[in-house]
Formats: C-alpha cells, sequence, structure tokens
C-alpha cells in the first residue's frame, strides 16, 4: 500500500524537477513520523551528588555522629553523603534500573552487606504481566515502600533524614507485584523480601519475609500512604516474629504550605522462647513554606520510642528521643539546592556522650549540605 501523501500527487505525467524535489520532502517527512509511531527502547543515565558539612557541638571521638543516624554522620570534615550513578530502561513491557553509589550514606547503611553489594543502589527487573491493566512483578534490590524520605536529599524537604526513616528500611531484595488503577489514584503492591533492609539473607533456613503497600492519591495535592511489614528476625524452627505498621499523608495545601505527617508502630517478640510482643512508636510532622521558587523554609517535630531497644540494640536498656530542626533551602539551579539545618535531640535516656565521655541527655549540630543533580 502506497502512503497516503502519493494520493495527492499527480503522477500521470512527467514530474518538474521543482514536482521532484517536493515529493522527495513529503516522502521523506511521512517515513520519519512512521518511525516516531513504533515504540523505541528508552535508556536514560543520571547521576546525583550530594556534598556536606557537619558540626556537632558534642565534638564527639573519632568523628562519628550518634549511631542511629546514617546520613550526615560525619563531624567537623567536609565529605560526599551520597554520589549516584544510575542507568534506566523501559521498552514496552520491560523496565530496569542499575545504580551504583558511594559516600558516608553508603558505608553506614551498607555496613553489614558483603563488600561486593555495598556499593549497590539499586539494581532490579520488570515486566508487565498484564496487556490491558496496569500489573508490574518486579525483583532485585529496590528502594524500600516504608515511608516518605529516601536516600537522594532533594527529594525529601528536610536536609537530614527523619529519626522515623533513618531506622526503617532505605532499600530492599526481593519480589514486588504492583497495580496502577487506570486514573491513577490507587496504587497496591504485594513483596517476598530477604529481610528487613538486606540484600544477602542473614539466615537462609527461613521464609522471606513479606510486605504490602497501598497508596491513595485523590489528587494531585494529597497522598495517604499505608505499608506493613511482617518478617521473622530468628530461623524457621525458632521464630522471632516482627510486625510494622507506617503510615503516612502528604499534603500541598496551597502554593506556599506543605505538611507532611508520619507514624510507625511496630512490634517484635522477645526471643524464641516468649511470646510476648514489645512495641516501638515514632512520629514526625514536617511544615514546609516556599518563600520564592529559589527559597523553601521547613521545621520538623519528631520523636521515637523504642523502650526495649528493639530496633536500635543499643547499650543502654531504652531509647527514647525527641528532635526538632528548621532548614532553609536555596535553589541557585532547577538542579542544584544548598541547604543548612540546626537540629536539636533530648532524649530522657543518657543517649549521647561527648568528646571528654560525659553521658548527655542532648545533642545540637548544624549541617550544611549542596547537591546536584544531573
Amino acid at each position: 500500500m502506497y502512503p497516503p501523501i502519493l494520493l495527492i500527487i499527480d503522477h500521470t505525467q512527467h514530474y518538474s524537477s521543482m514536482k521532484y524535489f517536493i515529493t522527495t520532502l513529503l516522502l521523506l517527512f511521512y517515513y520519519l513520523l512512521a518511525a516516531q509511531t513504533e515504540e523505541a527502547p528508552k535508556l536514560t543515565f543520571s547521576g546525583y551528588v550530594e556534598t556536606y558539612y557537619c558540626y556537632d557541638f558534642d565534638q564527639p571521638q573519632g568523628g562519628e555522629r550518634p549511631s542511629f543516624l546514617y546520613n550526615f554522620d560525619r563531624h567537623n570534615e567536609f565529605n560526599v553523603n551520597l554520589a549516584l550513578l544510575k542507568a534506566t530502561y523501559q521498552h514496552k513491557n520491560i523496565r530496569g534500573n542499575v545504580g551504583l553509589m558511594a559516600g558516608t550514606y553508603a558505608q553506614a547503611n551498607l555496613a553489614v552487606e558483603p563488600d561486593l553489594l555495598e556499593h549497590i543502589y539499586e539494581a532490579n527487573v520488570g515486566f508487565k504481566i498484564s496487556k490491558k491493566q496496569n500489573i508490574w512483578l518486579d525483583m532485585g534490590v529496590m528502594n524500600s515502600h516504608i515511608g516518605f524520605e529516601g536516600a537522594i536529599g532533594k527529594d525529601c524537604w528536610t536536609l537530614s533524614r527523619s529519626i522515623i526513616a533513618e531506622n526503617s528500611p532505605y532499600y530492599e531484595t526481593g519480589a514486588k507485584l504492583s497495580y496502577t488503577s487506570r486514573n491513577e489514584k490507587w496504587f497496591f503492591a504485594g513483596f517476598l523480601l530477604n529481610g528487613w533492609q538486606r540484600m544477602k539473607r542473614v539466615n537462609d533456613t527461613k521464609a522471606p519475609d513479606i510486605g504490602t503497600q497501598i497508596t491513595y492519591k485523590p489528587n494531585g495535592k494529597i497522598t495517604l500512604n499505608w505499608s506493613t511489614y511482617y518478617g521473622n528476625e530468628g530461623t524457621r524452627d525458632i521464630p522471632i516474629r516482627r510486625f510494622f505498621n507506617n503510615f503516612y499523608v502528604q499534603a500541598q495545601l496551597n502554593k506556599k504550605w506543605g505538611l507532611i505527617f508520619g507514624a510507625d508502630i511496630g512490634a517484635q517478640q522477645i526471643s524464641q522462647t516468649d511470646n510476648n510482643f514489645k512495641r516501638w512508636t515514632s512520629r514526625v510532622l514536617i511544615a514546609r513554606y516556599s518563600c520564592t521558587d529559589k527559597i523553601r523554609l521547613a521545621a520538623r517535630l519528631e520523636d521515637y520510642v523504642d523502650p526495649s531497644n528493639i530496633v536500635l540494640n543499643l547499650t543502654n536498656s531504652s531509647f527514647n528521643m525527641r528532635g526538632v530542626s528548621f532548614n532553609f533551602d536555596y535553589l541557585p539551579a532547577e538542579n542544584a539546592m544548598f541547604r543548612i539545618e540546626p537540629r536539636f535531640f533530648f532524649s530522657p535516656d543518657l543517649n549521647f556522650v561527648d568528646r571528654e565521655g560525659n553521658i548527655k541527655k542532648t545533642n545540637f549540630a548544624v549541617t550544611a549540605a549542596f547537591s546536584l543533580a544531573f
């Protein structure tokens, strides 16, 4: 079948040179348009780097900030929190992501992983299993389905991550089956995982852990999310069960003001022989105000209560922390951000140690960060 453009050309007579030239251009334009209608594979590359300087007024020995922090955790030195290079592949019903990273975040948060794995930010492949519905199956190392904060700082409302984020998974390894509704208001996902923020399974005799996620976006300004996790911190024969729930709501009230509220509640079996459960809870409230397109302010209130030290595993018998911080953002360009944040912690328990070895109830630090996405 001839292209439709030929139907409008009189081919019963010899073409003049001008007619021939115009016809050739029209045919070339037609075939270019036809080629563009065929979906081609999309391979994109991106990068992100976030540098920082943090001054902890406790001046901790060795330069290590409190152990429950995994971002910006070096005192009184210029450093890189996260340097990331990522490749993304998309073609029809196939997708994949590979990201490699370095920085103090990777050193602190992936310290339990084998050396060859601690530089993996993301490595997963997925395929669409339904032609009519938006249903995907993904496998590999993925960003966590828990919480509203991730490792990439530019996507977070505050410079530092909340305690609620620092002490729940940033990444997970396993399989995810997900569904997004046609109007994109609902998202459902189920997970089989290697464990609580694990690439390599700690105990290969136990069954995979389980996770779920439900997200509802009634409009472009409000997001409600409920994520769960059920895992076994012991073995198949002698389990230590862990249950965890995360809920958050994010709302853009108007062009200037935005709010995020998040809450966690978890419970874990005391021991392999004791079926009683110990709980931990955490809450965070963040308000952000956009002064201009280039200047933003944010304030955060948070607490984290783990009376039995289930998650944090500190030497003290309990962990009860409250925090407040203030954030200033300046965007010199769309892909660059300078931030500064004073942050204050208070604990009724003694959870901080200064340079002289004094045990304290408070901690104060100021952090500055400069990030670039490309």
